[in-house]
């Protein structure tokens, strides 16, 4: 599908790979949703990008909250062709530490955020998806997840979040199969390590010792790098069903 005079809802973005999303798309010629819990960030992205985006407050994890967004965004715009899921949680946590047991509602957090938000979005927009008018090869419509490399090689202290990102990786290919029915392709991008609000709290040390974790190029990624292999998922129609590693190669380590 092209981008132009499409209309995309993007979660998590307000902010890191979200917001470079959004701007991506505004450039490109969409019209945009920004779905975030940063009302103030998110209305001032809104504002500046101007009458192409608007701004929805919503919690992902929340079905009320995200069909009024997604109602909005279909009122304002006229229409939902794109879907791209941003919004996550990193909450780092041993299973046990100095002998006592993790949190579960930490657990449960991180998943709840992370898998359960993100299917919570794909359901509700693909609802709507469904009445597009199809292109020439009867597409109509484009989901994009994010999962994280945590979701192959997760870290000590990263369960929940490798068992979160995990969850996106595989339920793409059982929902590609099944909307493959309507037209609507879902792909998931896995990044290594990028230059977001997750990293940003990050001592300089330990941002230097992840750098040296990666093979070429030797930084870390750019979000406006994630914004554009979204685009070209989208452009792409023999990409769907598959999780495309953003990494620069990229292995984990335990630690």
């Amino acid at each position: 599908m092209k981008i132009r005079d499409h209309v995309a809802i993007i979660t998590g973005g307000a902010s890191g790979l979200g917001e470079a999303c959004v701007r991506g798309f505004v450039d490109e010629g969409a019209k945009v949703a920004i779905l975030d819990f940063d009302e103030n960030r998110g209305r001032q992205i809104a504002s500046d990008l101007g009458a192409a985006t608007m701004f929805c407050k919503a919690d992902v994890t929340d079905e009320n909250h995200v069909a009024t967004a997604i109602n909005q965004a279909l009122e304002r715009f006229g229409g939902i062709h794109f879907a791209v899921n941003c919004a996550g949680v990193v909450i780092p946590a041993k299973v046990l530490s100095k002998g006592n047991p993790m949190s579960i509602s930490s657990f449960s957090k991180v998943v709840n955020i992370n898998l359960m938000g993100t299917m919570n979005i794909i359901r509700l927009a693909a609802e709507k998806m469904v009445f597009n008018a199809p292109n020439d090869d009867g597409e109509k419509g484009v989901v994009i997840n994010t999962a994280s490399v945590a979701a192959f090689e997760g870290q000590i202290g990263q369960a929940a979040y490798a068992a979160s990102k995990a969850g996106v990786v595989g339920m793409t290919l059982p929902i590609a199969r099944e909307f493959a029915d309507y037209g609507i392709r879902v792909m998931t991008i896995a990044p290594g390590l990028f230059e977001t609000p997750m990293l940003a709290g990050l001592p300089e040390k330990a941002k230097t010792a992840l750098i040296k974790m990666v093979p070429f190029p030797k930084r870390l990624g750019k979000s406006s790098e994630f914004a554009q292999l979204a685009m070209h998922i989208i452009d792409n129609p023999q990409l769907n069903g598959e999780t495309i590693r953003l990494d620069s190669a990229i292995r984990m380590a335990a630690r």
